[in-house]
């Protein structure tokens, strides 16, 4: 079941490009919204989407600002969390059709956590893939002093290129191991774009590989996650390196009213691209449900 590539324009001025499934099919009334991590895009939910859920619902991944497809932001500007967070809830009244749930891998989840103790009226489930924080984020100056120092190395080199897709998916699989060879075609395919040499770079904005200057606050986001009001999926890759250590992620968690933790096996923090089917299954089960029970 394929997907239409959209885009729209937001109030902010930005231009959003977005994936969807069910643009046919009005039936479809609960509307998913997949959110995707850092540096990547939109299609990273494709082989999710079609493993299971599409035909089930109706489905927007959206590339954030900045990556993908959508617009970056002008000089001198940058990227965060406030600045997502302000075009979901402008890109939502846009798509969405009845029942309103959002999905977000890591740097999405943190969005998707976000917004759902903002709006907590909106949201019927909210899934959360690695999306509360690393194990020991870190901070202060020694952050900040790394962060200014990539950021002065962006501006100077030019964004890394290659000559051919193969080229492109050879890098994704050198930064990911599991990652398998067709996958990583097909993310590289529709990660890149050529330039005016010809030769081939990942769409997002270059200044994102700088990082962030401070780190996700996970006492800030305890307030955030306290108020969401649907039912919460927690899930990890059992072979991730980023997953959190059994107290802190049960310290994290319990803020919210109504969670339930899972554990992907085979899969790192890169879940959908390891195992998309089971991905989609757990999530096909979570999201289908009328009910979920609040963690034991």
């Amino acid at each position: 079941m394929g997907c239409r590539s959209r885009r729209v324009l937001l109030p902010s001025g930005l231009s959003s490009h977005f994936l969807e499934w069910g643009t046919e099919e009005p039936a479809l009334d609960h509307t998913v919204l997949l959110l995707h991590g850092w540096l990547e895009n939109a299609w990273a939910w494709e082989a999710t989407a079609e493993a299971g859920l599409a035909g089930r619902f109706h489905l927007i991944s959206v590339d954030l600002r900045g990556h993908g497809d959508s617009d970056r932001v002008g000089a001198g500007a940058g990227y965060h969390l406030a600045d997502y967070l302000a075009d979901l809830h402008d890109l939502i009244p846009l798509v969405a059709r009845g029942r309103l749930s959002l999905v977000g891998h890591s740097l999405g989840g943190a969005i998707a956590g976000l917004y759902a103790g903002a709006s907590p009226q909106r949201i019927s489930r909210l899934a959360l893939l690695e999306g509360t924080g690393l194990p020991r984020p870190g901070g202060g100056p020694a952050r900040m002093a790394r962060w200014l120092e990539k950021r002065e190395r962006v501006r100077e080199r030019p964004q890394r290129s290659y000559k051919s897709v193969e080229e492109a998916a050879a890098r994704l699989r050198e930064t990911d191991p599991r990652l398998q060879p067709a996958l990583a075609l097909r993310l590289a395919e529709k990660g890149t774009a050529p330039g005016s040499d010809g030769r081939l770079r990942f769409k997002h904005d270059p200044r994102l590989t700088a990082g962030h200057p401070c780190a996700f606050d996970v006492e800030h986001a305890r307030l955030f996650w306290a108020n969401v009001a649907c039912p919460v999926l927690i899930l990890e890759g059992a072979e991730s390196a980023t997953r959190l250590p059994d107290e802190e992620g049960r310290r994290r968690w319990s803020s919210f009213p109504n969670w339930r933790h899972a554990v992907l096996r085979d899969a790192g923090h890169m879940m959908q691209r390891h195992q998309p089917e089971a991905l989609a299954a757990v999530l096909l089960e979570f999201l289908g449900e009328s009910a979920a029970a609040p963690a034991k």
